[in-house]
């Protein structure tokens, strides 16, 4: 009979949902593996939450989080907006969260961020960092004005969007990152130009820019290794930090819940979705888009989209919208010329 086993004999059930260490049969070199493969992950975003099967946000906030804790030394403290993270990882009383974790209001969480990291300093604890989290409609629309005031102060803080595009936890309302033509409960697929409307919102990324903060990225699940680079990079920096993550919500979208991924590798490879960094209001890098994909093929998936391709003919706002990937594409170069 073999001896009984100690607890530190026995391995812990969180390896388990890394996935897998290996491509093609091929041992993936220990420097190429991601935090997610790595005994020694955080788990900050633990399993047993209630995200939607297929949510990006959840695997995105996974990923980020837990790269910001390995770059911090788990020396971290995450300030959340309310917003489908913050719904479906603390049901009341239960939480996901396995990490200093504070829930704001809808509008606030660049603000007491701000506040969380002068505590921290005034106390002496200077080397806290501090991370805030929302969706698009805390970003974009809320919380505008508090994340503007938080780069304008070059506040010690970096704020991660999950950019979902719509208000999903309530109902699937139209944001300012809502893309035009799509359908949502407030822009529904009637009259003569059924959706979102062109001409509004606005890409929040640019004006993070344009604030010229030390640190700006725009990052996607569909990348998971370049999304914990720039998380682990924007780390390594003081002030105010800002990472925008194209999250896509299977149920907000209309899409399959196995096209997740799919969808977000789209949305970069038709231009609809740039991916770049900048530092001090100066764009340093992108990623050039290697296989060029029609709009078509992103839109098509979605329900979302479903009353522009009615019939036999296509709606003329494709053409529209393929206009305005050409343009993302000529504006920050992703294509080699």
């Amino acid at each position: 009979m073999s001896e009984a086993k100690t607890m530190d004999d026995v391995q812990k059930l969180k390896f388990y949902q890394k996935g897998t260490l290996t491509v093609g049969n091929r041992l993936v070199d220990e420097a190429e593996r991601n935090v997610q493969a790595s005994q020694a992950r955080t788990n900050s975003l633990t399993s047993g939450h209630r995200a939607c099967q297929g949510c990006g946000e959840a695997l995105g906030a996974r990923y980020a989080i837990d790269a910001a804790m390995r770059a911090s030394g788990g020396n971290l403290v995450a300030v959340n907006a309310t917003g489908c993270l913050e719904v479906f990882t603390t049901p009341y009383p239960e939480t996901s969260w396995q990490m200093p974790w504070m829930h704001s209001l809808f509008g606030n969480a660049a603000a007491v961020a701000t506040g969380v990291a002068a505590a921290m300093r005034v106390t002496g604890r200077p080397n806290a960092r501090v991370v805030a989290q929302g969706g698009d409609g805390g970003t974009t629309d809320i919380g505008f004005g508090t994340l503007s005031g938080m780069f304008e102060r070059n506040d010690d803080v970096l704020y991660i969007c999950y950019d979902n595009e719509g208000y999903m936890n309530t109902g699937v309302q139209r944001s300012s990152a809502t893309p035009p033509a799509a359908r949502t409960a407030t822009t529904p697929a009637i009259g003569s130009e059924p959706g979102n409307v062109f001409g509004t919102g606005k890409f929040l990324p640019k004006i993070a820019v344009a604030h010229e903060i030390p640190y700006v990225a725009t990052a996607s699940v569909a990348d998971l290794h370049d999304l914990e680079a720039k998380v682990t990079k924007a780390m390594g920096v003081r002030g105010a930090r800002y990472i925008h993550i194209n999250v896509p919500c299977p149920l907000g979208w209309g899409a399959a819940t196995n096209d997740t991924i799919r969808l977000a590798r789209l949305a970069i490879e038709t231009g609809l979705f740039p991916v770049f960094e900048a530092e001090h209001g100066r764009i340093t890098a992108v990623r050039k888009i290697r296989d060029r994909r029609p709009v078509t093929e992103y839109l098509k998936p979605q329900r979302r989209y479903a009353h522009l391709f009615k019939g036999d003919k296509e709606d003329a706002r494709v053409a529209r919208i393929q206009a305005m990937a050409d343009r993302v594409i000529a504006e920050y170069g992703l294509v080699e010329a």
